[in-house]
């Protein structure tokens, strides 16, 4: 009897539940439940391991089922690259270019609606080009020049050979509304000219995004460039050569004018040729020294250079007698000493100065010869 009554009350313990709650069994429901809750889904574009990524393109790290709670991309060196988180918490994306063929690390945690939280790391690597040619733009940054200067960007060290793509990368900027186009002078040099001359004092801003930019058979820019310059007053020098003198406008009218003597008339060779050229360098005192015609160690002052092909306005008091007189020269203009002072004082780089009555006409060799070129014909030099 005694034997029965204890295997009943065995079996009421074994089936009542004095917790209530469930106990320990109803807890460990609940943690599973929560295992099995899905984390937060971070994606990062590119994606890990991913080589020869562009060094232009954003980085972006972006959520699924939850929010971003912090996103950091560094470099090689431990610097954080600068991004932004989006308000909505879902997305971070990088905000500053990238070095070339350098290996970037990031990392990201997130929260999903559940609470849960979670974290992923990658890196990738971006590409490293076989080669990365500088390039230079002129007018310098602050410079102020006449209303005949070209916009010019070189590539000194190789062509680039999608030119396309270089031209889309550059923006002229002007105070005031000006026509222009882009003309590709040679493979190497890439000029920007207004249709007509500059309007006097216009603020013109060059840039170039260059940097990252493919050049096409695994070159790439190496930097970008810019500048900001300023259009002067407007003066042009105009020279009719058989007149013996040299005339200098300001706004369309007459500013100064000068005797001169010009190359000499019967020898196309050393004419002063036909054709709109531009003051490209002064100096004091120029050496005119030209074993071809046997003199060496000439030195004269206040020269003042108007192209490549070896014309210079300068003084030249041996030639007095010939100057407003005859044209004796072997290509220059030649000037009083007083007046070649004068003019050289007023001259801005970039001042046009047109030539006519000439036998001879300029060739297009100098480095400045955009103005020898039609603007019909100028159009159709751009890559676009």
């Amino acid at each position: 009897m005694v034997v029965a009554m204890l295997a009943s009350v065995t079996l009421l313990a074994a089936c009542s539940d004095d917790s209530g709650d469930g106990g320990s069994f109803g807890e460990s429901l609940k943690e599973k439940k929560k295992d099995e809750t899905p984390a937060a889904k971070i994606t990062f574009a590119p994606a890990d391991g991913a080589k020869d990524v562009p060094v232009l393109d954003p980085i972006k790290i972006t959520v699924q089922g939850g929010e971003l709670t912090a996103a950091t991309l560094t470099s090689p060196s431990g610097k954080k690259v600068t991004g932004k988180l989006a308000p909505d918490k879902l997305s971070w994306t990088s905000s500053e270019v990238l070095g070339y063929g350098k290996t970037y690390k990031y990392s990201a945690s997130a929260r999903s609606k559940e609470g849960k939280e979670s974290t992923e790391e990658g890196s990738f690597t971006t590409l490293a080009p076989a080669s990365t040619p500088r390039a230079t733009v002129n007018p310098g940054d602050g410079a102020t020049v006449g209303v005949g200067m070209p916009i010019s960007i070189k590539f000194p060290e190789g062509p680039p050979k999608d030119k396309a793509a270089v031209e889309k990368a550059l923006e002229v900027k002007t105070s005031v509304p000006v026509e222009g186009a882009w003309g590709w002078l040679n493979s190497q040099q890439l000029d920007w000219r207004p249709k007509e001359y500059w309007p006097a004092n216009t603020t013109v801003t060059v840039n170039a995004k260059l940097y990252g930019l493919d050049y096409g058979d695994g070159a790439y820019g190496k930097s970008d460039l810019s500048t900001s310059f300023t259009i002067g007053r407007n003066q042009v020098v105009k020279i009719n050569t058989p007149d013996h003198k040299m005339n200098v406008y300001r706004d369309g009218a007459l500013y100064a004018s000068y005797p001169s003597s010009n190359g000499d008339d019967a020898d196309p060779n050393r004419n002063t040729p036909n054709g709109t050229v531009i003051v490209m360098a002064k100096e004091p005192v120029g050496d005119f020294s030209n074993p071809r015609y046997g003199y060496t160690n000439v030195k004269k002052k206040w020269a003042v250079r108007i192209s490549n092909h070896g014309e210079y306005i300068h003084e030249n008091e041996e030639n007095h007698a010939n100057i407003g007189v005859k044209n004796s020269s072997h290509g220059c203009v030649n000037l009083f000493e007083s007046d070649a002072k004068k003019y050289f004082d007023s001259a801005l780089i970039g001042d046009p100065v047109e030539i006519t009555g000439s036998k001879a006409n300029y060739p297009a060799t100098s480095d400045v010869f955009d103005w020898l070129i039609p603007w019909s014909q100028w159009q159709t030099m751009s890559a676009l």
